[in-house]
């Protein structure tokens, strides 16, 4: 019989190494059974996607279908075998009613954290990344489970940020008259003089190649992030788009331009004609100072200088509603990408609110809770002061509510169950919404 060095037999370990793994296996198994059964839905579902290991395990103990016919037993539904057979196909859907549920009802918690050594006003987030700039001269990139600066990326001396978006390759940043990209791994390129000059830029949006610039004279220009020098316009919007400068932009997928203008209208134009499709109004004449489009439903849904909301369905190209919700300027509105029902909207008099996407109807008025005291934790990336969130009733008066409690929300950006805020200020805040 063949023997190893330790004088055993190699088949004898052969069959206690598997008997062994076996076990090991197993014991894993109902270890992690133990861990996920303290989950709730979502949470197990972003589990499923971490290994194959995992979704096995998840999968196997029927943990997620559990979880699943719960909720939907909880909010009256039926849950029939036809249904059960759908389950795949509703989890996205549970996840966007729990996701609504937690922005409408849940219970608030406000993580704080000094982003910048002066103030800044903009926030982008995606891929569970923020980044925070405009009134630094840096912008920073940051995960949101640690609160670790991941990058930073600086801007010349000679030039000011405006605005800036990004995707997971590259940073697209509008300095004044000029375009700069930052990749990844910090490697800086500037549009030339010569050729990246346009009259003053006031905003940015950025999908893969194309960055569009909404100019003060009224025009949005196209620039393409692949040209062999990425100092070349391929594509320029040359036909007026506004009278008035173009202050907010918004992009789709398949290819069109939503640009908000200071007198009070929204342009549809096409990104690969350069020409006007439609244009969107509102009932009155005050700026739009904020855009976004739902793809998913395809609505438009835009803020203005004087505290009104509106909704266009750019299907039909008609109105769905509109709502004032403020009597001040609305400097920021934002959703998930796949929910169709909730929208986050900021502005000066620092109330974070949650609208019904389908309606306009106030589902939440949110603020800070200054009365509570600070608590705070440190980990090897930030301190982070935590203070706790409150729903204001519908009768409450806002202006009768100390500055404290609500600093102005000048940008903000919506991830699962959390909002991020800036404030033009040194710090940034994300509201964790929980059940």
């Amino acid at each position: 019989m063949e023997h190893g060095p330790s004088g055993g037999s190699t088949a004898m370990r052969r069959r206690s190494g598997v008997r062994g793994g076996t076990r090991m296996e197993w014991l894993e198994h109902d270890i992690l059974c133990i861990i996920f059964s303290f989950l709730d839905v979502f949470d197990l579902v972003r589990c499923t996607a971490v290994c194959k290991s995992w979704n096995a395990v998840i999968r196997k103990s029927e943990l997620l279908q559990v979880l699943y016919f719960k909720l939907r037993r909880d909010s009256g539904e039926s849950t029939s075998s036809g249904q059960r057979k759908s389950m795949e196909f509703g989890l996205q859907e549970v996840a966007m009613k729990y996701h609504r549920l937690c922005l409408q009802r849940g219970r608030i918690d406000i993580h704080r954290w000094k982003a910048h050594s002066v103030g800044v006003d903009q926030c982008r987030m995606k891929m569970g990344l923020l980044l925070t700039g405009v009134g630094d001269k840096v912008m920073r990139l940051w995960s949101l489970d640690s609160y670790k600066c991941e990058e930073e990326y600086y801007i010349p001396d000679t030039a000011s940020l405006v605005d800036f978006d990004f995707d997971e390759s590259k940073i697209v940043g509008l300095l004044g008259s000029r375009v700069g990209i930052w990749t990844r791994n910090g490697k800086r390129s500037i549009f030339p003089s010569r050729e990246g000059t346009f009259s003053k830029g006031l905003c940015v949006r950025y999908i893969d190649p194309d960055a569009v610039i909404g100019c003060e004279d009224g025009t949005a220009r196209v620039f393409d992030m692949y040209s062999r020098t990425c100092s070349r316009i391929i594509k320029c919007a040359l036909c007026l788009m506004h009278a008035g400068p173009v202050t907010c932009l918004a992009l789709s997928d398949d290819e069109l331009i939503l640009s908000g203008s200071s007198l009070g209208s929204v342009s549809i134009s096409d990104l690969a004609s350069d020409q006007r499709v439609a244009r969107l109004r509102s009932t009155d004449s005050a700026g739009i100072r904020t855009l976004c489009f739902n793809p998913c439903s395809h609505l438009v849904f835009a803020g203005t200088t004087v505290g009104y909301t509106y909704c266009w369905d750019l299907r039909t190209m008609k109105s769905l509603w509109e709502t004032r919700i403020s009597s001040n300027v609305l400097y920021s509105l934002s959703h998930l990408r796949s929910d169709n029902s909730t929208l986050a909207v900021g502005g000066i008099d620092g109330v974070l609110r949650v609208l019904n996407q389908n309606t306009g109807e106030v589902l939440s008025r949110c603020l800070i809770d200054d009365e509570r005291p600070i608590s705070s934790t440190r980990n090897m990336h930030a301190f982070i002061e935590k203070k706790k969130g409150i729903r204001l009733p519908e009768d409450a008066e806002v202006d009768r509510i100390p500055r404290t409690c609500r600093p102005p929300i000048t940008c903000l950006s919506v991830g699962m169950k959390k909002v991020v805020t800036a404030h033009n200020s040194k710090y940034i805040r994300m509201w964790k919404f929980n059940m």
